[in-house]
């Protein structure tokens, strides 16, 4: 016999996906979003995709693109008070697990011109940003513009703001590589 609770998760579930289904571009199965902040632009969601309290997804294309688009593959699961705004493209791949208060982000505010506050600056494009499949961002990681390979471990507040190669661990800030997956000897060897 199933307890109230669980009736009243499966009812919010689906309500959620019809809720999903009709504002975003696509919504997969059995994916959940639970008390966004925001949420609004060109964005799809796998299936089987998690998005925790608080978080603020967005594909907005204020850089002058023609088109900005956020893509979240299946089997993700996206932490509490995450920001993820893309003006150009933004790819999480399958099975990518975030910790809470992660940013990620393919754009930067102005700030060259010192006779005007950063915040009437223009926003600038940065590099466009891909996180390869089965990688796990830790507690207040910044991603800025940069790509992650796949089966990446970041550490907890590190900061990418260049391409991190894949079957890799960095740390620090800006993030550096520490650690690689060595497939001839089927262990993490120490990368200086």
């Amino acid at each position: 016999m199933y307890s109230l609770r669980q009736i009243y998760n499966a009812i919010y579930r689906r309500v959620m996906a019809l809720k999903w289904r009709h504002k975003l571009k696509c919504f997969g199965h059995n994916s959940l979003i639970y008390r966004p902040l925001k949420i609004s632009g060109n964005i799809s969601i796998g299936s089987n995709v998690l998005i925790q309290y608080k978080s603020w997804i967005e594909a907005n294309p204020l850089t002058g693109e023609s088109n900005a688009e956020l893509i979240i593959g299946n089997g993700c699961a996206i932490g509490h008070f995450n920001e993820i705004y893309a003006t150009k493209s933004i790819v999480i791949e399958d099975n990518v697990l975030t910790a809470d208060r992660v940013y990620i982000s393919d754009n930067l505010h102005g700030y060259e011109n010192l006779d005007i506050p950063i915040i009437h600056q223009s926003i600038k494009q940065n590099g466009t940003v891909r996180i390869g499949e089965g990688s796990w961002l830790g507690v207040g990681v910044c991603v800025i513009g940069a790509n992650i390979g796949k089966h990446c471990v970041i550490g907890a507040n590190a900061v990418v703001t260049h391409d991190i190669p894949d079957y890799s661990v960095a740390v620090g800030i800006p993030a550096k590589v520490i650690k690689r997956y060595d497939f001839n000897e089927k262990k993490w060897i120490k990368s200086y």
